[in-house]
């Protein structure tokens, strides 16, 4: 379409709709339909409040919750199409019909704005919704007032030519639309297939974020292609483009590549877990949830560790409930060399087991480690099966247990001491230190 056409259908538009807007009953039905608007709207600050205290009263549906409070909230329109719809029976009973046209697209407008308004509230992320919403009502009034094959042209004839391929704005925009609402498909379906993964029992836990993230994944993929294909676009005239900027991004994301190869070694070698409790460089907790970068750890004071996956695979860690929960912890202590070695070791064991979080399916054991400098040296050893509860704590009330046993036993815990021995008199040392000092200033 060349500039002199688009000015000349220009002209044209304009010549009937200024000619529609001077008709006679044009003034007439704006009227109408503004005082119809304005008696909704009034009406709905009355009635709305009512029904969504009613509606917010639905439990277990979220989906249907959000549905229908999103169309409580616009109990203007609905209020609004109804009066139109009225008006509109009406006056096409009474009156010629081209005398109520203007009625009729006003009611077509509103409803396919009411139409798209609540069905954009399925989606969570506001401005996407926002975006459309309004591109859909936008393509709808055009098709409703007859202009969407003169826009499809005016948009198709800004292309841009890459090789083979005609590039245009119409099919930028086609290929947006249906990339968006293919994909928001899939992410609903791979969310409700990863939901029921992860309720199953047949499988581990890492199996199930293993599949579920790979189904989301394939979903995602198999959407976007679907898209593309569907607006006319040959997938083979980016085998050029995306073997350029793939390698440039491969270099870039090196890492995040790391990282997401990384979690999926993980998930299939099922060293960690959602549940584990691991120690990694200084950092003890459990892991909450496993994703494609990194692994959320959370430690007992609350704090949440995002560590990379690649950490897992190149560093060492300490996962304390791998294959089994229970988890053998020791205590090293000393006593003095005036108690009874038997005796200590029989009062260790009881202190322990009396711990509430000890494991009593498995004795404690103390043993005699050495003869220290100036204590008798044990190592307490007993077994929990809680890491995740803490290490810690549990070592601090053993050794509360282990004193205040000792307390009641007269069993001492000894502080260091050292021994000198001099083997001269101390009143002989200092008088040779004074003649020598003597003699030396005689011979200066």
């Amino acid at each position: 379409m060349t500039p002199e056409s688009l000015i000349a259908e220009f002209q044209s538009w304009a010549h009937v709709a200024l000619s529609y807007l001077t008709a006679p009953w044009f003034a007439y039905q704006v009227v109408i339909i503004a005082v119809l608007f304005a008696l909704a709207k009034v009406l709905s600050l009355r009635v709305e409040p009512r029904l969504e205290e009613r509606a917010r009263e639905i439990k277990g549906h979220p989906d249907i919750l959000r549905m229908v409070i999103a169309l409580l909230r616009r109990t203007e329109w609905i209020l609004f199409n109804l009066f139109l719809f009225v008006a509109l029976t009406i006056m096409r009973s009474a009156t010629w019909p081209s005398r109520s046209h203007f009625i009729s697209v006003a009611l077509s407008l509103s409803l396919a704005w009411l139409f798209v308004a609540v069905l954009s509230r399925v989606i969570r992320n506001r401005l996407v919704a926002r975006t459309l919403s309004w591109l859909a009502w936008i393509y709808v009034a055009l098709v409703i007032l007859g202009f969407d094959d003169e826009a499809g042209t005016f948009l198709d004839s800004l292309a841009l030519p890459l090789g083979e391929m005609r590039l245009s704005l119409l099919l930028v925009l086609k290929a947006a639309l249906v990339l968006i609402a293919t994909i928001w498909v899939a992410v609903i379906v791979g969310r409700y297939f990863e939901e029921q993964v992860q309720r199953s029992d047949e499988l581990t836990p890492s199996i199930r974020v293993l599949v579920g993230k790979v189904a989301k994944f394939g979903l995602v993929v198999l959407a976007g292609m679907i898209a593309l294909s569907s607006v006319g676009i040959d997938l083979s005239a980016f085998t050029v483009f995306s073997g350029a900027i793939g390698l440039g991004i491969g270099f870039g994301l090196q890492k995040v590549i790391s990282n997401f190869i990384s979690g999926i070694i993980i998930l299939l070698d099922k060293s960690i877990k959602p549940g584990d409790t691991i120690s990694l460089e200084g950092t003890f907790g459990w892991i909450r949830e496993l994703r494609a970068r990194f692994v959320s750890v959370v430690t007992r004071d609350g704090r949440e560790y995002l560590i990379p996956n690649e950490d897992f695979i190149t560093h060492r860690v300490i996962n304390w409930s791998f294959s089994d929960d229970l988890v053998r912890l020791d205590v090293n202590f000393g006593v003095s060399y005036d108690a009874d070695p038997h005796e200590v070791s029989r009062l260790a064991i009881e202190a322990a087991s009396s711990v509430g979080r000890v494991e009593s399916n498995r004795r404690p054991v103390c043993w005699l480690t050495g003869f220290g400098d100036s204590s008798l040296d044990f190592v307490l050893r007993f077994w929990i099966h809680d890491p995740q509860q803490g290490l810690t704590n549990i070592r601090g009330k053993v050794l509360l247990a282990l004193w205040d046993t000792f307390k009641e036993n007269n069993i001492a815990i000894p502080y260091p001491h050292r021994e000198i021995i001099m083997k001269k008199e101390v009143g002989e040392a200092v008088a040779g230190l004074g003649d020598a000092k003597r003699k030396s200033q005689e011979a200066d």
